[in-house]
């Protein structure tokens, strides 16, 4: 993918928004956004990741900090004077006007003649897969082509940075997977600079190039979805990407990077994660647990559900109950079934006891 000449970085330093006297929205993040990457601010209602894209939009204004995109800081630079473009979650879509006329609407405020105005909006309507419907109305199209109307509407200003605000939340289940592709594919054929809000984890890991994990006003997390995945930094982070057991366990010995860890009489050994012995947490992802292993933690099956493509199980452990997945569809294991449940290598993290 090659970066899009007008494609901007976008830099935090020391950022605080606070609403009225000590509601801290935001609270003192650093963050760096590279020109040509897809970085998506990720978490729970509350956490500051739409304070934080309306801040880089210029709709909200930080407290304290500064805020660049590109060489510019435009900290206190209002949404108008800002080259960036927004997409919402409504879509926002002008009911009267015909398809052509919204996506051509903001160029009319850029200086373009009527003749590179329409150009631009037939090449917009293009990219998103949408050639033909110029004389259409909002209200005749599908929730998913209302969506990628809004995208055209916002990709032929060419801004140096492209927001996306919980653009995929209004759609059912299979259009979301289908729309989330078409943006993805988008951003990497421009090479565009994109900041895309969600509190879905899955989409976060289908089309981030980065993912900002963000808690309590503040930043958990930073890393490739495959990092976050494999190697959160705590519980929250290891909860909230996608499923976690965490377990209670007992490190034993370290030895350089190398921990052994005892669960329920159980000894493994694995990365030490820069923890010492004593009490700690281990978080395994249900597809990192190995069924009928030769070795490892002896439970019992409690609950068997069939999903379709593979099986759900929880297991009834000594210290508490595991949840784990199986392609294996055709030989269920039975509910009551004793078994064993090893570790796969990769995949398992020591966390600090909470």
């Amino acid at each position: 993918m090659s970066i899009n000449s007008k494609a901007a970085p976008v830099v935090f330093n020391n950022v605080t928004k606070v609403y009225g006297k000590d509601v801290v929205a935001v609270d003192n993040i650093n963050l760096k956004i590279e020109a040509g990457k897809l970085v998506t601010l990720l978490g729970p209602s509350g956490c500051g990741k739409t304070t934080t894209l309306r801040m880089i939009a210029g709709l909200e204004m930080a407290t304290k900090g500064s805020i660049f995109i590109g060489d510019s800081d435009v900290t206190l630079l209002p949404a108008t004077d800002r080259d960036v473009s927004m997409v919402f979650q409504s879509y926002a879509l002008f009911p009267h006007m015909s398809v052509m006329e919204n996506v051509a609407y903001g160029l009319g405020f850029s200086g373009f003649d009527k003749s590179e105005t329409k150009d631009r909006a037939v090449q917009g309507l293009d990219l998103v897969g949408l050639k033909g419907y110029g004389d259409r109305l909002p209200s005749e199209l599908s929730g998913g082509q209302q969506q990628r109307v809004a995208v055209a509407r916002a990709l032929v200003l060419e801004p140096q940075v492209l927001l996306f605000d919980e653009p995929l939340s209004n759609l059912d289940a299979k259009l979301r997977r289908q729309v989330r592709e078409e943006i993805r594919e988008i951003q990497q054929n421009l090479g565009l600079t994109v900041v895309y809000v969600t509190h879905d984890q899955e989409e976060a890991l289908a089309v981030s190039d980065e993912i900002v994990v963000m808690y309590n006003a503040g930043i958990a997390q930073i890393g490739s979805p495959r990092d976050l995945y494999d190697a959160p930094a705590d519980r929250f982070v290891a909860d909230f990407i996608g499923e976690a057991n965490i377990i209670s366990c007992e490190i034993v010995a370290v030895s350089g990077d190398t921990a052994t860890i005892n669960i329920a009489g159980f000894i493994h050994t694995l990365p030490s994660h820069g923890l010492s012995v004593g009490p700690a947490q281990l978080a395994v992802r249900p597809t990192r647990l190995i069924m009928n292993a030769p070795s490892g933690i002896t439970v019992t099956v409690q609950k068997a559900t069939y999903v379709g493509s593979r099986m759900e199980y929880t297991f009834k452990a000594e210290f508490g109950t595991l949840f784990s997945v199986s392609e294996n569809v055709d030989e269920p294991l039975k509910v009551g079934q004793s078994l064993t449940i090893g570790l796969d290598k990769i995949g398992p993290v020591l966390l600090p006891k909470i």
